[in-house]
């Protein structure tokens, strides 16, 4: 069992029972469209808070847990959203494609090596002018606990080629064991 299926036989610091506030403000402002693949979905609160707003959502996650969790809330919600066991590596093996792609607290596990594969799988999924918004732990936040921190640069140059950056803003990662919230950057960037 790896590091994240057995991380869901509790509850993690960032399943928070919730999405995120950040892509609350994403659908707030319109800039969530169309279909949505959420990567790295863990327990699907961010698919099922998309499907809520109207959106056809697709959930994957690595850890088989997590989508057990997952579709049982579907399931209690009524939401129809298809959550399935799939490495982010694999993502072109959805032989389909979606109109917004998010990712909370994937992008940052992701070693170097992987940073282009995943990239790489993400432009597979992605339609013409999709586009993917991205929360990530920031280098501002201080080292010594969680994932790997991930610098503007990190960002841009991982979607330097058939991609173009809208924005890469300051953000908060909630979590549950820290009130403030690591800081986070929230990328917004649109397949070229």
């Amino acid at each position: 069992m790896d590091f994240f299926d057995s991380a869901y036989r509790g509850t993690p610091p960032w399943d928070i029972g919730r999405p995120q506030k950040e892509f609350v403000e994403l659908v707030r402002r319109g800039e969530i469209t169309g279909s949505v693949l959420d990567i790295g979905c863990g327990t699907g609160e961010h698919a099922l808070f998309f499907a809520g707003e109207g959106h056809d959502v697709w959930g994957i996650d690595s850890a088989p847990l997590a989508i057990q969790k997952a579709q049982e809330k579907a399931a209690k919600r009524g939401l129809p959203v298809h959550f399935l066991v799939l490495n982010a590596l694999d993502l072109a093996r959805l032989n389909r494609t979606f109109d917004t792609a998010t990712d909370s607290g994937l992008f940052h596990t992701l070693s170097d090596e992987d940073r282009p594969v995943f990239v790489d799988n993400l432009a597979a999924v992605l339609s013409p002018a999709g586009k993917y918004f991205m929360l990530c732990f920031s280098e501002l936040e201080p080292g010594g606990y969680g994932p790997r921190r991930v610098t503007q640069k990190e960002i841009q140059d991982s979607f330097q080629d058939g991609w173009s950056i809208n924005y890469i803003r300051p953000a908060v990662f909630e979590s549950r064991t820290r009130a403030e919230g690591p800081r986070a950057w929230l990328s917004s960037i649109s397949k070229k």
